[in-house]
């Protein structure tokens, strides 16, 4: 029995596999409330780093999740990649933070960044909450982290579409930079296991 794709219909999910989506749900349910319910100002550049720190953070919780499973060695570089330059990205954003949050933008400037960042949100959501559950973690983890890379390079590139604070231009455009580049590398993985994105 095949399920879309073309790949094995696994029925019964292993321990491991349950004890990793359990937490990875976990994760994702703690980001989700923590980015929706982020207080947001008339600053386009507060409202970002307050709802991309909790991004940024699940990131991490979600690369140390998988490496609990011995991911292979490819993977498990992309995701030590993801813990060390993610945390280094919060750490920035919090020391900006006081001052970015002085830059005020108009009032139609925000409504339209927001109304933007709220879509790219709603479609990361329901991407990574679609990915399918199997037993192979490794697959499991790309196929939800490659949407959630998307959302944040979608984010920074339109935070940068208005007047932000200086300090912040050069970390979304690092944010878009490496996120694309892991969004190349876990493909060309997928692609080498012989399985589908979705």
């Amino acid at each position: 029995m095949v399920q879309n794709g073309g790949e094995p219909l696994e029925t019964l999910l292993s321990e491991d596999a349950k004890a990793y989506l359990s937490r990875f749900y976990q994760i994702f349910d703690e980001m989700v409330w923590e980015m929706c319910s982020a207080q947001l100002s008339q600053s386009i550049s507060h409202n970002f780093i307050v709802q991309m720190i909790p991004h940024h953070r699940a990131a991490i919780e979600m690369s140390k999740n998988l490496l609990w499973y011995e991911p292979g060695a490819a993977l498990r570089k992309i995701a030590r990649g993801i813990i060390s330059e993610q945390t280094q990205g919060i750490s920035e954003m919090k020391k900006m933070l006081p001052q970015c949050s002085i830059c005020v933008n108009s009032p139609r400037d925000t409504a339209l960044y927001q109304r933007r960042i709220e879509n790219i949100m709603s479609t990361m959501f329901r991407e990574m909450s679609a990915a399918p559950d199997t037993n192979h973690i490794d697959v499991d983890f790309m196929r939800e982290m490659i949407p959630h890379h998307e959302g944040a390079i979608r984010m920074a590139e339109t935070a940068l579409q208005y007047e932000l604070c200086p300090e912040l231009v050069p970390v979304l455009e690092q944010i878009i930079r490496s996120q694309r580049q892991g969004v190349q590398e876990m493909e060309a993985l997928l692609r080498r296991s012989g399985a589908k994105r979705r």
